[in-house]
């Protein structure tokens, strides 16, 4: 995935101040002339550079940029009949070569489907039969409400604590080709966070929090409301450390994914007494969220893309919108925001494709698991925590093939201070091979230009 060259106060500076030409400019030498003109041509700069400079400049290059791709699930399992379905579907998204990862938005349990240990370890061996990498967020139905009567009148910060212990206690992720994620709790202040966690991929750096639905969890009891309170700091920590390190990395954008919609209209219960409240609202548990997010994109600059779930079901599954403002009602140009509510969780997912080759490089869409893909049998691993012998062998299905209604986000909104390099959407003339698995560390791909997509007819805010 590759975004616009982040623009800062030192680089306007050298490319308007004026100055006597080098010599080697007034000679006509290319080095000196790629330096002066860099900002428009830095595409042809790296052909007339010397070979000891030109690798300095090579980050430049759009030939060899990565195709590959990450699914998006949520609300997939809501009771034990769901777990053939899921496991269909998980094996479904593993057969695309180019899905890099898959997140799990969210709601690994069903409301009325009790909270105990037996229940974590049973959903935790489904997620880990995915073939690629999986990225597990805790949702509200995971651990807030757990002290609902529904789900065992369990106390929902020592369920919290039982899901670190079940699903987060390993440095990786989940599945059968796992790779190293950067945890919270490396930070000794932060100990307990583990589920918040980053991860790179070429130039784009991507962050998991722990945002439940439900208000986020704060309660209106007297006192002091601590796992709010706490988490809320912990949230806010590793937001602001994520534009740092973004910045460090010279990545070109950021994408968030949390469970809860912070943007929905919430309306206080109804009861006998409301007419004493006098008006009263109740109080917005993602406002400290909101505010630094706000605060990431104003460190940051380049372009955040915030990925959550939704609690009504969407006409395409999916929407796009920049509903983030700030403190004094203006809209942040540079946050995007994609709202997940598919249709039908078990037999579908989002799917992100990021293909340099392609004019608008990031595509968003919706797909299916094949009709003729088959249940797998219930005696498979993901249902036997305790076996460790394998299964009988998957039946054969052929690549899935793409959807038709395919949503492009050409030209996502950026802040003031950033704008494409010339020539950023040039393509080379053969595809790249899928990409591996990702790695920490993995070197930042070559430029290109930027993108994400609206669907059939563009977004109001792209027009």
């Amino acid at each position: 995935m590759s975004w616009p060259r982040r623009r800062t106060r030192s680089t306007e500076r050298r490319s308007t101040t004026p100055g006597p030409a080098p010599r080697a400019a007034r000679r006509g030498g290319g080095a000196s002339r790629c330096r002066r003109t860099w900002l428009g041509l830095a595409a042809a700069c790296v052909f007339t550079l010397p070979l000891g400079l030109s690798a300095l400049w090579a980050p430049v290059a759009h030939a060899q940029t990565p195709r590959y791709a990450f699914a998006v699930i949520a609300n997939v399992v809501t009771s034990q009949a769901d777990e053939p379905a899921a496991q269909r579907l998980i094996d479904a998204i593993g057969r695309d070569p180019q899905n890099a990862f898959v997140v799990y938005d969210g709601n690994l349990k069903g409301s009325s489907e009790t909270c105990s240990d037996s229940l974590y370890d049973r959903r935790r061996t489904l997620l880990e039969a995915s073939r690629p990498a999986l990225v597990f967020v805790p949702g509200q139905r995971d651990w807030a409400s757990c002290g609902a009567n529904g789900s065992g009148a369990w106390d929902p910060v020592e369920r919290l604590d039982l899901l670190r212990q079940t699903f987060f206690s390993d440095p990786s992720t989940l599945g059968q080709n796992p790779f190293t994620l950067t945890r919270e709790s490396e930070v000794s202040r932060f100990r307990p966070y583990r589920e918040n966690v980053r991860w790179q991929l070429g130039d784009t750096v991507f962050v998991a929090l722990n945002v439940p639905d439900g208000n986020n969890h704060y309660l209106n009891a007297g006192g002091r409301n601590g796992e709010f309170e706490d988490r809320v700091i912990a949230n806010g920590f590793w937001l602001e450390h994520a534009a740092e390190y973004a910045k460090r990395r010279n990545a070109r954008a950021i994408v968030i994914f949390i469970e809860a919609d912070p943007f929905a209209e919430r309306e206080e219960r109804s009861d006998r007494f409301a007419w004493l409240r006098f008006g009263h609202r109740p109080r917005d548990g993602y406002l400290e969220f909101k505010r630094s997010l706000v605060k990431l994109a104003d460190t940051f600059r380049g372009p955040v893309v915030l990925v959550h779930t939704a609690d009504e079901k969407l006409a395409h599954g999916f929407a796009i919108d920049q509903p983030l403002r700030n403190d004094k009602g203006a809209r942040i140009a540079n946050v995007t925001r994609i709202e997940v509510a598919l249709r039908e969780p078990l037999i579908q997912w989002l799917q992100i494709d990021a293909d340099m080759t392609r004019r608008t490089p990031l595509r968003v869409s919706m797909r299916d698991v094949p009709k003729h893909l088959p249940l797998l049998p219930p005696t498979l691993p993901p249902l036997l925590p305790d076996s460790s012998e394998p299964g009988p062998e998957t039946p054969a299905m052929p690549e899935v093939s793409s959807m038709p209604d395919v949503t492009e986000i050409p030209g996502m909104p950026q802040a003031p201070d950033v704008e494409p390099e010339a020539g950023a959407s040039a393509a080379s003339g053969t595809a790249p091979a899928p990409m591996p698995a990702p790695q920490p560390g993995v070197p930042n791909p070559p430029d290109a230009s930027p993108a994400l997509q609206p669907s059939v007819k563009p977004m109001p805010w792209n027009q």
